[in-house]
Formats: C-alpha cells, sequence, structure tokens
C-alpha cells in the first residue's frame, strides 16, 4: 500500500484536478491505442508476419507447458520449442521487415495501457490505512531468526541496535527447534507490552497470532528472504534497522490477520502444487530439481490431492493451484508477483489455475490473468475439500499438513502493528485495466462527482 496517511491534514479523494488529469489520461490513452492499431494496419502488407508472431508467443507457452508437464523427450522437445519460438518470432521480423512495424505497435500498446492505469490511479486514488499515533513501548520484546535472510540480523547489527534502544532481544537457537509460539506467550507473562520479529513471514505469523491472543501490538523487522508482509505495510526492505524506528517514533496500524483452522497467517495459503513440492524434504536445497520432478504427476498425472473449494458460495472443482491470500492482491497475474493496496479490507483473496493442455497454456501465455484458466475472487470464507484424509498446504510458505475441510477467513482488524511514523511506503500498483471503463472516462463531458466514481468502481 501507499504510504500510510493519518486522518487529518490530507486533501480528500477525487478532487477537481484528478478528475481532469484522470480524464485527459484516458483520452491519451485511446489516442496511443489508435495509434498501435493504425501500426498494425499499416503492415497489413504483412499481416500474415505478424499473426505468426503471435502465435510464436502462444507457442512458447505451450512449449513451457510440454516442459513442466512431462519428462524426458517431451520435456526436452517442450524446452526446445519455449527457446526456439520467441527467437525465430525476431529474426522473422528482422528479416521481412516488419519489426518497426511490430515495435511502434508495441511501444505505442505499452503507453497506451501505461496512460490507461495512470488515469484509474489519479481517478481512484488509493485509501491509505488509516494510522494512530503510539507511545513508545516500554517492555518490547523481539524475537529474532539469525539465519533468516541470508543472516541479515547479523550483517545490519539488529540486535545491538534493538538492545540500545531499551529492547530485549530473543535470538533463536535453531539447533533446538525453539518454538516461537511459546517464547511469545512466556514474553508475555514477563510483562512485555509489544512482539516484535526479525524472521521469515511464518514465523512473524506465528507471533503475530499470540500479539493478538493478548492485546500487544506487533511489530514487524524486514530481515527474512522476500518479506512480503513488510513489502505490503511499506517499510523498507533493504534496511531492516530503519524499523526498529517504531519503537521511538512509531504509528499504529489495524490490519486483518489470516486464520487457517486456527493458525494465524499473514501473507497466504497455498494449495495444490505449490504445496505439494514444498512438502518434499529435496524441495529448500534444489527448488528447481524438485519442482521439476513433481509437476509432472501433479499436473496431468495422478498423484496429489483432489481439491473442491468453496468460496462463500462459489464452487472450484480440481484447480492445480489455490492461493488464498490475508486480502486480495492488485492482480491476478498467475506469472508474475504481486502486492495487496490494503491489509485491512476485510476479505481473502482467491486465485485458483487450472491449465489442461497446451493450448490453455499458450492462452495462459497471451492473455494472463485475464485467461480463461485464472480464477480470480474476493470473498469472506474459503472452505478446501479433498479426496483424501488430509491436504498438503503451504502456510506463509511453512509446509504443513491438515485434516480436510481446510476453512480459511479473517479475522478483520484484529492485528496492531506497529510502523514506523516515516517509511517508504509500497509503490501503488494500478489494477487491471477495463478499456470500457477507459472509454466512458474519455467520453465524459461533466464533472465526475464521488458518486459517479462510485459508478465507474463499481461498472
Amino acid at each position: 500500500m501507499n504510504a500510510t496517511r493519518s486522518k487529518d491534514g490530507k486533501k480528500p479523494e477525487g478532487s477537481g484536478r484528478d478528475v481532469h488529469a484522470a480524464r485527459a489520461l484516458a483520452r491519451l490513452s485511446l489516442l496511443f491505442l489508435a495509434g498501435a492499431v493504425a501500426s498494425v494496419v499499416a503492415g497489413a502488407g504483412q499481416w500474415l508476419v505478424l499473426l505468426l508472431g503471435l502465435a510464436g508467443l502462444g507457442l512458447a507457452g505451450a512449449g513451457i507447458w510440454w516442459t513442466l508437464a512431462h519428462r524426458g523427450p517431451t520435456r526436452f522437445l517442450g524446452a526446445l520449442v519455449a527457446l526456439a519460438a520467441p527467437v525465430s518470432v525476431l529474426v522473422l521480423y528482422a528479416v521481412s521487415g516488419a519489426w518497426l512495424f511490430a515495435a511502434t505497435a508495441l511501444a505505442a500498446w505499452a503507453a497506451a495501457l501505461g496512460c490507461a492505469r495512470s488515469a484509474l490511479r489519479h481517478l481512484r486514488k488509493p485509501h491509505g490505512m488509516h494510522s494512530r499515533s503510539a507511545k513508545p513501548p516500554r517492555r518490547p520484546v523481539l524475537i529474532m531468526n539469525p539465519r533468516s535472510g541470508d543472516g541479515k540480523v547479523e550483517r545490519f547489527g539488529l540486535v545491538e541496535r534493538a538492545e540500545a534502544l531499551g529492547a530485549r532481544v530473543i535470538l533463536l537457537d535453531l539447533d533446538s527447534d525453539p518454538d516461537p509460539v511459546e517464547l511469545a506467550r512466556q514474553a508475555v507473562a514477563d510483562g512485555a507490552d509489544l512482539l516484535g520479529v526479525a524472521g521469515g513471514d511464518g514465523t512473524q505469523a506465528l507471533v503475530a497470532g499470540v500479539a493478538v491472543e493478548h492485546g500487544v501490538p506487533f511489530m514487524v523487522l524486514s530481515a527474512g528472504t522476500r518479506n512480503h508482509f513488510a513489502m505490503d505495510l511499506g517499510l523498507d526492505r533493504d534496511d531492516p534497522s530503519t524499523g526498529l524506528d517504531a519503537l521511538t517514533d512509531g504509528v499504529e496500524l489495524r490490519v486483518d490477520l489470516g486464520d487457517v483452522d486456527g493458525r494465524p497467517f499473514v501473507n497466504t495459503v497455498s494449495f495444490g502444487a505449490y504445496a505439494e513440492i514444498v512438502q518434499s524434504p529435496e524441495y529448500r536445497e534444489a527448488k528447481a530439481v524438485t519442482a521439476l520432478d513433481h509437476l509432472p504427476d501433479l499436473l496431468v498425472g495422478e498423484a496429489g490431492a483432489h481439491l473442491v473449494a468453496t468460496a462463500d458460495e462459489e464452487r472450484l472443482h480440481a484447480p492445480q493451484t489455490l492461493l488464498v491470500s490475508n486480502n486480495p492482491y492488485a492482480r491476478a497475474d498467475p506469472l508474475g508477483g504481486g502486492r495487496r493496496p490494503r491489509l485491512d479490507s476485510g476479505r481473502l483473496g482467491v486465485i485458483a489455475v487450472r491449465v489442461e493442455g497446451p493450448a490453455q497454456a499458450a492462452e495462459l501465455t497471451l492473455r494472463g490473468e485475464r485467461a480463461s484458466s485464472v480464477t480470480s475472487l474476493t470473498p469472506r470464507r474459503v472452505v478446501v475439500e479433498a479426496d483424501a484424509p488430509e491436504i498438503p498446504v503451504a502456510v506463509d510458505g511453512e509446509a504443513l499438513m491438515l485434516p480436510q475441510p481446510v476453512t480459511c477467513v479473517l479475522r478483520p482488524g484484529a492485528l496492531r502493528v506497529r510502523v514506523p511514523r516515516h517509511r517508504p511506503g509500497a509503490p501503488y500498483v494500478a489494477p487491471s485495466v477495463d478499456w470500457r471503463r477507459i472509454v466512458r472516462l474519455a467520453l465524459a463531458r461533466r464533472t465526475i462527482t464521488p458518486q459517479h466514481r462510485q459508478e465507474h468502481d463499481h461498472a
């Protein structure tokens, strides 16, 4: 989410200037879109070459499917196709002279997309999560994993810096298999008035659950590998030591906490192929090799649990991958990373993917999140059933086996998170572009009031 804003001193959303800027950007987007179409028409004499280019991209997607879903010669040929198809398209465009039309069309399309997303950003400025000032804690306790993030705790001197600010530090002795939940509960029993974690998202979730259980604030130091939760809180992921500013000059946010069968999660719960793969002991040491070894059986074989998910009232049958997130991601793009614009919407995010062959893989490559194989929902409750007594699950990256059915819900606003008053903030991620909305915005002649803006948002 963007840099978090307090309630006071900010201009209300949707000023006239924002609306005029949004309208101008929408019109500019349509001009660039017309330019892209004109470039394609201008190269109509070589339309066959242009179509072959699209076919080549689709063929690359099919090649990726053959690589992931098969073994032996088929996998080798699939990898060859996935690499050769885009190279062949580039060579074909260069030799035929169609590269200029293609390059112009792609540039115009990229500009149209950028202007359209910028228009939506001006029209629908994201609501920053409300924060409130908070007094510095008197007895903060920080639990730190010395191995997390390839040793970020030691590299950034987090122990010494935290202790200098008056915090008690519990350094996890990983050789003795420590229980972060029990350590956190004991810290609260000893008088801790804030719990914090420097470690991975899985450890953060467990300690966050204890913080909610005892009504104390929670603090995150971005000392993990990916730091997804810290990213969506707007923290500095490059220097975790800046998170310690929350101890002396912090503000408090109220965010949702996920719950999967009584276990807390801050990011995601994964079912299907990924959850099956991470159960393997070899996964952490050889991720790519382990994934390639398991995927054929999971995608086209009989391995893995047969899943049926119910998201509120909607049924999802046999998804190969099912991702349930603590608040929805801005884009349901299965081929790329994502960010959550908010952590306090009170809704789960669901992304389900089922690809049944090379044709759907090609469509997924060309259409991304709009492909027919991708389903995106924002329910309040998700129940996952299977044809086995237990379901493999990855909760914030941690491999678990849970008895079915598995239920995911949110605890809205349950977690009090202490963050630095001054922090980078997560860059705004525009939603997917709805071109009908862009056309309506570009052709609008009257000032868009907040009521009209809501009509645009729900159109």
